[in-house]
């Protein structure tokens, strides 16, 4: 009775969701394609008739980059395999594209309602699903163990903040986490936070996004343009909406050097020192970040307007009047590229209660990270790299502008920062080939999945 009411509230809300991809269409136009995907509607997308369809969600971006690393392990393993890629935002369903392969399939996540669900899993005839890290949906559970379909969540995490939320929601959480096939959890934290809602968690496998290689040929081309540009370069990373305004107004405060009382001459001296580069986390917002540089009295240059790199710039004693120059990082799939050009990242989503980005990718592109105070999306991530010296954590923005300038101009306290988050990231890896392993082992297992999947502990098909 109680999913009964929840698939009735879903299915009167479907003309809201219509109207939410058509505004969110009108910044992101990924959002306009293929929207009957949504309610299960797949008139442009054929139906695998093989029986050896993988099917993986990654909802945004952060997943479909860790969900990478898994897709090449299980094509490794599982000779023949057809990827059905599903996603819930245009970012995630951009990058997931670079992953597809000549008959691969790719389409939107069905809306959780039963009518949905089912014309979704009768079309793709999928033999197994993989959610990457969160996502777990009433229905969508319920209609694949009604099939037969093993359902599992890999790269499971879940911070205590979401716990007590879905707490609250017990009495549709719990049936939907119990009927899971598998989880496998990041840490023993998550483990234990997920069992407390009846997931039926069977391994601790780490971080997935630790075994993902960023784009060797974007960082190199940044950390070039890092040894051609003369000052440090403190980038604001994957920012969201609130820590701009927090970031500039700090800058800001320090006002032209020669006006300064002479008691924060030094601290201020530093902060000038530096190139401010912000890279926000929703391309939608590139033109009010845009925007907001010029009101708080700054000088743009944007990353779309420097196809060879940020133009050189006068150091302040050579041009007192001018404006300092704030960059911002207008394009999409280029992280590797700002973190090569950083020489330290201010952690988006942590300086506003928003639980933080993840700070991995940044460690494995040797770049140091300061954070602020909320941090517990990543919780056991964001405490190792500060336990390794990749990470430093302060209480607000201001000192988070403080201790990003002061590290980025001590080249050998840099340097330290530099190779401890190189370290890090290194010393963590390994989660890729343990999923991996516990995925073929499940379909082997399955009595459903042994008909049409041939695998084995080689990834070669039986003799």
């Amino acid at each position: 009775m109680t999913r009964l009411l929840y698939s009735l509230l879903m299915w009167l809300t479907q003309p809201l969701l219509r109207l939410k991809l058509r505004r969110r269409g009108a910044q992101e136009p990924g959002y306009l394609l293929a929207m009957d995907e949504h309610f299960g509607h797949y008139a442009s997308v054929a139906p695998p008739f093989d029986g050896n369809t993988i099917w993986v969600h990654a909802v945004s971006l952060g997943e479909t980059r860790a969900a990478a690393v898994l897709v090449a392990g299980l094509r490794a393993r599982i000779p023949g395999m057809r990827l059905l890629l599903t996603h819930g935002t245009a970012t995630g369903r951009a990058e997931g594209t670079q992953l597809l392969l000549a008959g691969d399939l790719q389409a939107w996540q069905p809306w959780d309602t039963p009518g949905a669900v089912q014309r979704f899993l009768a079309h793709f005839q999928p033999r197994i699903g993989i959610l990457m890290e969160t996502e777990i949906w009433p229905n969508l559970v319920a209609g694949c163990a009604q099939r037969g379909v093993p359902l599992v969540l890999a790269n499971a995490r879940l911070s205590e903040q979401s716990r007590r939320k879905t707490l609250k929601l017990a009495w549709l959480a719990r049936p939907a986490y119990r009927a899971l096939s598998a989880v496998w959890a990041q840490t023993q934290d998550d483990c234990a936070r997920l069992a407390s809602l009846g997931a039926p968690v069977q391994g601790v496998f780490g971080n997935l996004k630790f075994d993902a290689t960023p784009d060797a040929e974007q960082l190199a081309l940044g950390q070039a343009w890092r040894q051609r540009f003369a000052r440090p370069v403190v980038m604001l990373a994957s920012s969201r909406e609130g820590e701009e305004a927090a970031l500039l107004q700090v800058l800001a405060s320090f006002g032209p050097l020669a006006l300064v009382n002479t008691a924060h001459t030094a601290t201020i001296s530093v902060v000038h020192e530096v190139q401010w580069l912000i890279v926000p986390r929703h391309p939608q917002r590139f033109e009010s970040v845009a925007a907001l540089i010029e009101q708080q009295g700054f000088a743009l240059l944007r990353r779309s307007s420097w196809p060879d790199g940020p133009l050189p710039r006068l150091a302040p004693a050579d041009a007192p009047s001018t404006r300092p120059t704030v960059w911002l990082g207008d394009s999409l799939g280029e992280m590797a590229l700002y973190y090569g050009l950083a020489d330290v990242a201010l952690l988006g989503g942590s300086f506003e209660p928003l639980g933080g980005q993840n700070l991995i990718e940044a460690a494995a592109c040797g770049c140091p990270v300061v954070m602020g105070p909320h941090t517990f999306n990543f919780a056991d991530a964001a405490e190792q790299a500060l336990a390794a010296g990749a990470a430093q954590r302060v209480a607000d923005m201001t000192q988070g502008v403080q201790a990003a300038a002061k590290l980025a101009v001590d080249a050998i306290a840099l340097a330290g920062a530099q190779h401890a988050a190189d370290a890090f990231a290194r010393s963590q890896c390994g989660a890729s080939e343990r999923l991996t392993q516990a995925v073929v082992q499940l379909l082997a297992d399955h009595p459903i999945s042994k008909k049409s999947l041939h695998v084995n502990s080689h990834g070669q098909p039986p003799t």
